[in-house]
């Protein structure tokens, strides 16, 4: 059997954290996986960021509340789950997806956690474990399972790395530029054609 595992953010997704720091007019907070390959370092700098401008969780939820997944990533979900077992892979946290998840269908979705004090700041989190996704897709392994995955950012690389094969979907050119091995589409048609092509089935559009 076939996996298709997905990172969520950028990929189906809106970025959040650069929505909210649209609505906030923060610039800092636009920073993500992109920018800063050390989820840790990025993680702490945020809510960092969060406590000198007393903004909370339910703040960023309402902004949350707002969004809708990028244009086509439903009918793209509905595909691929016509033809694969579909995991979410993401650094994102369960206190922001759910609003998202209800929108696609309520996919698998293994992610993080927030730590959150009785008035609503953002205190801590709790990472599932270390290069969760890579170790993600390693254990579908050895529950043999194939594993084709797509992802946008630096902290995918090593799930694109550890999968039976791999693809960039709207990535910004350094991740396309520093990661040449895997290919790099922008498009949904484009990613269709990806897993059909690196499928070890017969699959059709």
């Amino acid at each position: 059997m076939e996996l298709a595992c997905l990172d969520l953010e950028g990929v189906l997704i809106p970025e959040i954290w650069i929505a909210f720091a649209e609505e906030t007019g923060i610039e800092e907070l636009k920073a993500t996986t992109r920018d800063i390959p050390d989820y840790d370092v990025l993680m702490k700098q945020r809510l960092r960021i969060l406590d000198e401008h007393g903004l909370t969780l339910p703040q960023i939820q309402a902004t949350i509340d707002r969004l809708s997944p990028l244009e086509g990533a439903v009918e793209f979900i509905d595909w691929l789950r016509e033809r694969f077992q579909v995991v979410i892979l993401s650094d994102t946290f369960y206190e922001f997806a759910a609003p998202l998840m209800k929108q696609l269908g309520y996919p698998t979705l293994l992610c993080h956690k927030l730590e959150v004090d009785e008035s609503g700041r953002i205190t801590d989190y709790t990472l599932r474990q270390k290069d969760p996704k890579r170790q993600s897709v390693r254990a579908f392994q050895l529950l043999n399972y194939r594993v084709i995955a797509a992802g946008d950012s630096y902290n995918d690389t090593t799930m694109l790395t550890q999968a039976e094969a791999g693809v960039l979907f709207h990535s910004p050119q350094n991740v396309i530029d520093e990661f040449p091995q895997f290919p790099a589409v922008q498009t949904f048609e484009d990613l269709k054609k990806e897993f059909i092509k690196a499928s070890n089935r017969d699959l059709s559009l």
